[in-house]
């Protein structure tokens, strides 16, 4: 499987629980209204928390302060995703999607990349 993982920065003037409430009870019932027409096989909002522990992570490495949080989306294979983009029904959806998107994402401070995932471990199986 293939990931695209879109770290994301809130736009100016939203809280960030105004930012959380519109991604996830706004924005995400519009990509499963989709998940058809994408191709996407799953799909994770993680929020990130409100705690020191960030910054003092973030600091400890001499990293920039972190998002707002971090979309996951997983499609079988990178010929499906590229067919959800150029197929019609695909392309409207995610055309919808970035539309929506507009409303809570800074974009110039936000980064997306499509991944291939390499389990080291899961203890949670």
């Amino acid at each position: 499987m293939i990931k695209l993982v879109y770290v994301i920065h809130r736009r100016e003037g939203l809280s960030r629980e105004e930012f959380h409430r519109y991604w996830l009870e706004v924005h995400a019932p519009k990509v499963r209204v989709v998940v058809n027409q994408i191709r996407a096989r799953r799909y994770i909002q993680s929020h990130t928390i409100d705690t020191p522990l960030n910054a003092a992570l973030a600091e400890s490495r001499g990293l920039s302060p972190g998002c707002d949080g971090i979309t996951e989306v997983w499609w079988d294979t990178l010929e499906d995703f590229q067919a959800a983009a150029t197929d019609p029904g695909g392309a409207e959806a995610l055309k919808m999607l970035l539309e929506d998107e507009q409303h809570f994402i800074d974009f110039a401070r936000s980064t997306i990349v499509i991944t291939e995932e390499h389990e080291i471990f899961d203890l949670t199986r």
